[in-house]
């Protein structure tokens, strides 16, 4: 990984921290031995969807088919797209989804308006051969030129300067949301995946909670998260807590959450590898039924057997083989709490991976994006 991709969680911190619900957690060691391949294109959706793969239960493909909700993103963008680079990469934009509606309005802390917004939002780049990635994470706080747009239902958004990307979602949804990022990027997004806020709970407290270990302590009334510095296991409402804290974390911007949830999904890529739901075909199904039921796709993966292709053909993806940066950006000089595109820093980011190359350092040096790390340290 480059000096830019953010460290697993380590364990360097005391043993027996305690977590928001006052439980003990001692410190776990971790087996050795040779590691599990596993996919991993993002913390949401790997853990349910990726064991159900392989397990010939071809009968719980109709079953949970129902749970999948896709949406027709193709037709709502036409043609006025980028060209889509015919050269075996693929890009998937990966957002989490802030409802403020049903279920998720406890979780969220906001009012019921029915509104969403996009908290978590994430390019990942599958290169050619399927063997490795690159995943750019997208400052929800970036002031960018918003272009006219028409969402699923077709009603159209004019175009709009110097709002903040996650304006995109919560004004279009998805279709627009995705026109946003190929607008920024220049990259045609070839598939979409979104998860809410209950759905990421739930498939934590599914997999048995997740142990990370944080340098600093976190204490975050807003994400209703309160950590001493040191190892936990958090569980799903915790782990929410985490990957979306901000006011806990560095300058309160959104480069600290982002690095916080890279590095949770370092966690969770250990937890997967680790826990023992391959040999157990009821907690097998419990993962993939809750996963399918947390997912929003679009139209081309919006069934189980097409998310399972699709998982196949990037098994091979583990952790070392992913490089994890966030999009290059600069402090506003007139808004503290907002961040701008570094244009020519960004530029060699989409370069490379449209050309299917590894993103270079240089493309993140000098950036706002480092500046916020430290909050959950290396082994």
């Amino acid at each position: 990984m480059s000096a830019e991709s953010t460290p697993e969680p380590g364990i360097p911190g005391e043993s027996g921290t305690t977590g928001t619900r006052g439980r003990t957690k001692g410190r776990r060691r971790k087996p050795r031995g040779t590691r599990r391949r596993g996919l991993l294109i993002t913390a949401w959706t790997a853990a349910g969807i990726v064991v159900l793969g392989g397990t010939g239960a071809g009968y719980l493909y109709f079953k949970l088919n129902g749970n999948i909700k896709s949406v027709d993103i193709d037709s709502a963008l036409g043609t006025n797209r980028p060209t889509k680079v015919d050269n075996g990469s693929e890009n998937i934009l990966v957002l989490g989804s802030d409802s403020r509606s049903g279920s998720n309005k406890k979780l969220g802390g906001g009012t019921d308006d029915g509104s969403a917004r996009s908290d978590t939002a994430m390019i990942v780049h599958v290169y050619k051969g399927h063997k490795k990635a690159s995943v750019v994470s997208m400052p929800r706080d970036t002031l960018i030129d918003r272009p006219e747009c028409t969402d699923t239902h077709g009603k159209t958004y004019p175009a709009v300067s110097g709002v903040m990307f996650n304006t995109a979602y919560s004004t279009g949804g998805a279709a627009c949301a995705v026109k946003t990022v190929e607008s920024i990027s220049g990259l045609r997004m070839d598939h979409y995946l979104e998860v809410d806020f209950s759905g990421f709970q739930k498939l934590i407290d599914e997999l048995g909670g997740v142990q990370v270990t944080t340098s600093k302590s976190i204490n975050d009334s807003q994400s209703h998260l309160n950590l001493k510095a040191g190892t936990h296991q958090l569980d799903g409402e915790q782990a929410l807590g985490l990957v979306r804290t901000r006011h806990g974390v560095g300058d309160g911007s959104d480069l600290g959450r982002i690095q916080l949830q890279q590095a949770f999904i370092k966690a969770l890529v250990e937890q997967v590898k680790h826990v023992g739901v391959f040999t157990s075909p009821k907690k097998l199904y419990d993962l993939a039924d809750t996963a399918t039921k947390a997912v929003t796709t679009d139209s081309d993966l919006g069934s189980v057997n097409s998310l399972m292709s699709f998982a196949g053909g990037l098994k091979s993806i583990g952790s070392n083989s992913m490089h994890m940066i966030t999009m290059p950006v600069q402090y506003d000089p007139s808004d503290p709490n907002r961040v701008i595109v570094e244009k020519t820093k960004a530029q060699q980011v989409w370069d490379a991976l449209k050309n299917d190359r590894t993103i270079p350092k240089s493309a993140t040096e000098g950036t706002a994006t480092g500046e916020a790390k430290g909050v959950v340290s290396s082994s």
